[in-house]
């Protein structure tokens, strides 16, 4: 399924690849790696309330930031587990992690398959990495709460998606 125009960067429209997820829907499953080349899906993520932060690349300013910054929430928000999901190899997210200290949030590398991008609406065809979204799955795989965020380089609402993890825990 393809979202013409779902996405923009710099103002102009981009291809995404998925469906756009809904709060209600049941969670995709996926096929994934972590920073040790595990094997990451949606069942190894765990059972309870988890925040799938989705960002194009680490080393761009506001995906550094992004990923930083629930990196620092991640410690006050018991119950819930936060992933970054992201294009970038696993060895550069975990030099990366290494480098700022980031050590409370997991992350998934969708480079091999793209099969999270595809599941989850977050794709984009031309260049293939992810669209700045921000997913929230509860305990039963139902997501909770979602943005896709319209304009690549724009943060996403940190405080709504908090909220939402925090009434979910």
């Amino acid at each position: 399924m393809e979202r013409p125009g779902a996405t923009t960067l710099k103002g102009n429209p981009l291809t995404v690849i998925g469906p756009e997820l809904k709060v209600g829907d049941k969670a995709p499953d996926f096929q994934a790696v972590d920073d040790g080349l595990k094997a990451v899906t949606l069942a190894t993520t765990g059972n309870g309330a988890r925040i799938f932060s989705v960002v194009p690349s680490l080393d761009t300013p506001v995906c550094d930031a992004q990923t930083k910054r629930f990196n620092e929430e991640a410690g006050k928000l018991p119950g819930v587990t936060i992933y970054t999901f992201s294009m970038d190899l696993p060895f550069a997210q975990k030099r990366w992690c290494g480098a700022f200290g980031v050590d409370h949030i997991k992350m998934v590398s969708d480079h091999r398959d793209a099969s999270f991008g595809q599941a989850y609406g977050t794709l984009i065809k031309d260049l293939r990495i992810e669209s700045r979204a921000i997913f929230l799955i509860d305990k039963d795989n139902i997501v909770r709460y979602v943005e896709y965020v319209k304009e690549v380089g724009d943060h996403p609402n940190y405080e709504t998606a908090l909220a939402a993890a925090k009434a979910c825990a």
